[in-house]
């Protein structure tokens, strides 16, 4: 049990430190992920982005997704080929559905991105993270996803999940960290002390305190890095 998502950033931050990785990049699955991630970026003092995801769903069954898109320069399709060769739907029937998507999804964008492009994760240690997950299936499309944007490994962290869903994350990310595992999954609540819906504003507000924190950080990296040089310099002096 958790006392709220701040507790579960918290805790998946230390396991994470211990690791060591290298040149982490936290990714947050909005909304509910966020302050997940906020918590373990402040731990490892590593940059915080968004992964923005919106699923496609099957005609008929919006519930079921066929295929999902995933924020980007450009945007990635990622196709769920068993549900797509289920519902026999041809290349043009897709581009259908996903161009019905696209606009929630650039909505999205507008909301949480504005103007800013995604940060590149380009040969860095991408740590995806969620509040928990019952299926894990969009942290499966973030997964594949990020494989064609090159990151040098991919980290899945989670709070709690069932063993299967771990299992089957464990086959798709390069390492899964997953702190709770319960045989019985009950509703995602369960699990937290205190979990609240959070709002679009909620999330912005997160987002920009990180970008603050990670100044700070900066600032003071840079602060030392000059008084180390000057005391070089007079030791040689």
């Amino acid at each position: 049990m958790f006392r709220d998502r701040q507790d579960a950033g918290q805790k998946l931050g230390a396991s994470l430190e211990a690791l060591q990785l290298r040149n982490p990049i936290v990714l947050a699955l909005p909304r509910g992920g966020v302050p997940v991630a906020a918590e373990i970026a402040k731990v490892l003092k590593a940059p915080l982005d968004l992964m923005i995801v919106r699923k496609v769903g099957a005609p008929g069954n919006p519930e079921l997704a066929v295929a999902a898109i995933v924020d980007g320069d450009p945007p990635d399709v990622v196709l769920n080929r068993e549900i797509v060769e289920a519902y026999a739907l041809g290349d043009s029937a897709l581009r259908v559905l996903i161009a019905q998507e696209r606009p929630e999804l650039e909505r999205r964008r507008e909301i949480f991105r504005g103007k800013e492009l995604p940060q590149s994760v380009a040969g860095k240690t991408a740590i995806v993270v969620d509040d928990g997950a019952a299926t894990g299936t969009t942290m499966k499309v973030a997964i594949r996803a990020l494989k064609r944007r090159s990151p040098r490994q991919i980290v899945v962290a989670l709070p709690v999940a069932p063993p299967e869903t771990v299992e089957e994350l464990a086959q798709e990310a390069d390492l899964t960290i997953c702190l709770i595992q319960p045989a019985r999954f009950r509703a995602l609540g369960y699990y937290y002390g205190s979990f609240p819906q959070l709002s679009d504003s909620e999330v912005l507000e997160m987002m920009a305190m990180a970008r603050e924190d990670r100044r700070h950080v900066a600032e003071r990296r840079h602060s030392g890095a000059n008084a180390a040089g000057k005391s070089r310099h007079k030791a040689g002096t």
